[in-house]
């Protein structure tokens, strides 16, 4: 097979805040497979968390350097093509690229979408959260008006993890809250409350209708969730603290759910091992997304129907993404008709 790296830009509409900092445009790297006259896509976008970090250039370096390797598999040779990439010690979100490109090259070669092969049901996806990061209260305000007016939103997933404290994340939750009276909320702590803020806000949140809070504690404090397991009247979830199925074991005394993202997982093919791996466990899934473009999200939302809740948003924050696939309808990211990814180019296409 043939393999070809390029590197995009994306901006978004509406500049994301979290615990850890804002982002206003990434760029994300494009792989492409290519055999018997089939092309599949796959999509690399950089993120970090703690001293844990994948940057653009490493991540398309990675794949640089494997693709003389690459070039003696076909795109049917997945497992041997895993395998090799963990060897070689590649990012994981450059892994993710290539699954992501492999599956999608498949999809077409038979002619047939991803969620179809998997035997997956499009009527079982739930809606999307979409994110408003942290802000002033009148901000968050803003930007729930923003989102509302824009698209046929469902459910808020709120960041809070302010570094002017837990009462700055009260004033805002409830700024949104007053603005969305009628909507769900998750909040997303970005792992930055400590244990006993974790501990008040999981109460105070309660009472006031969140269904879940996602990784209140920061990766590398996992024993802790123990404790706030035992205190919380909510259902917890990670995100930085799971990349793979390996870090399932460890957690599932500690935790409700889990987030899996497509560039911490290594790609799809991993995904759907975390999903097994968290059902044995008893665990709720929840699929979730960094800067990513329609290109990932479309790839994330083939397994959709397997999620209990979905955060895929990122390509709606977009004013350029360069690739359209899955459509939102009622709140929900469905992946459409077309073979593979169903991926295509956008007006924004270079």
């Amino acid at each position: 097979m043939q393999v070809e790296v390029k590197v995009f830009t994306v901006n978004k509409r509406f500049p994301l805040t979290i615990s850890r900092g804002t982002t206003a445009q990434t760029t994300n790297v494009w792989v492409k497979i290519s055999q018997d006259g089939v092309e599949g896509w796959g999509e690399a976008s950089p993120f970090g968390v703690g001293n844990h970090a994948q940057k653009t250039e490493q991540i398309k370096d990675a794949i640089e350097k494997v693709i003389p390797l690459l070039t003696t598999f076909s795109p049917l040779q997945r497992q041997p093509v895993e395998q090799l990439l963990i060897q070689q010690q590649i990012p994981s979100a450059a892994r993710a690229a290539v699954d992501m490109a492999m599956h999608d090259w498949l999809g077409k070669f038979v002619g047939l979408p991803l969620w179809q092969i998997w035997g997956c049901d499009r009527n079982l996806i739930v809606p999307t959260s979409v994110t408003i990061g942290i802000n002033s209260p009148e901000g968050a305000r803003e930007r729930a008006r923003d989102w509302l007016n824009y698209l046929d939103v469902r459910l808020f997933k709120v960041k809070l993890g302010s570094p002017d404290g837990i009462d700055a994340d009260q004033q805002m939750l409830l700024a949104v809250q007053q603005e969305a009276p009628n909507l769900e909320f998750f909040v997303d702590a970005n792992g930055g409350w400590s244990l006993p803020d974790a501990i008040k806000m999981c109460h105070w949140l309660a009472d006031l209708g969140v269904k879940y809070v996602e990784q209140p504690l920061a990766r590398g404090q996992e024993e802790s969730l123990a404790a706030l397991k035992q205190e919380s009247p909510l259902p917890i979830f990670v995100d930085e603290s799971c990349f793979t199925s390996v870090d399932i074991p460890h957690l599932a005394n500690y935790v409700d759910g889990i987030n899996i993202k497509l560039m911490k997982s290594g790609g799809l093919t991993e995904a759907l091992r975390m999903v097994h791996t968290a059902r044995a466990y008893g665990l709720q899934v929840m699929f979730g997304c960094y800067s990513d473009s329609s290109l990932a999200n479309t790839a994330a939302a083939q397994l959709a129907p397997l999620a209990d809740y979905l955060d895929l948003d990122s390509h709606l924050n977009l004013i350029d993404d360069p690739f359209m696939g899955a459509l939102v309808v009622e709140g929900k990211v469905l992946p459409n008709d077309l073979p593979g990814l169903g991926v295509q180019y956008s007006a924004f296409a270079a």
